[in-house]
């Protein structure tokens, strides 16, 4: 006789939604967020007189005037595209401010998550809100190296030497920026 398998499934973003501090925190980034949008949209308003100040004079310049001016310009560009890649680019300012505001929230969720499933003993938890899918499950069931000697590996073989044998895999790992976790849950 086979043992059945407890699994649940919860709706993470339903769970943010709920949750007074993850709108507090949408709440601050949005913030941060039109703050940071309107200081470039000055930059690039301030730029555009320059250069509409610029054409109305050019005729009235000297060369050595007229290059100096247009490389002011670019330099004034430059200067707000760096300021923008600075704020929102892929390691910017709203980046940083989103994984320092978010990640205790997703914590905690993955936390109550865990332990909900550890007392409820089910084997593993399912995020049917999107596309982060197991949250937890339980490490008995993970058949990762059996699946490995099956190809002929041994599992382990192209760790580094730190990482030690299956029994750090047994070690719980924290969630990810994207929300994305997974969890041995020890064995009970």
């Amino acid at each position: 006789m086979q043992a059945q398998m407890k699994i649940a499934f919860v709706d993470t973003k339903y769970i943010l939604e709920n949750m007074p501090e993850y709108t507090d925190a949408q709440n601050e980034l949005n913030s941060a967020s039109a703050e940071w949008q309107s200081e470039i949209e000055d930059r690039y308003a301030s730029i555009e007189r320059m250069y509409k100040s610029y054409q109305a004079e050019a005729v009235l310049l000297t060369e050595d005037m007229r290059q100096k001016r247009e490389e002011e310009i670019v330099r004034k560009e430059t200067e707000a595209k760096d300021l923008q890649k600075k704020r929102f680019g892929v390691e910017g300012d709203l980046f940083k401010k989103r994984q320092e505001l978010i990640q205790p929230i997703q914590e905690r969720i993955f936390n109550a998550i865990r332990e909900y499933a550890n007392e409820g003993g089910y084997e593993a938890v399912l995020d049917k809100s999107g596309s982060t899918g197991v949250l937890y499950a339980n490490s008995k069931y993970d058949k990762s190296d059996k699946v490995l000697r099956k190809m002929g590996i041994r599992p382990g073989e192209n760790k580094p030497a730190s990482s030690g044998s299956s029994d750090a895999k047994k070690e719980e790992e924290r969630p990810s920026s994207t929300g994305t976790q997974r969890s041995s849950g020890g064995k009970k």
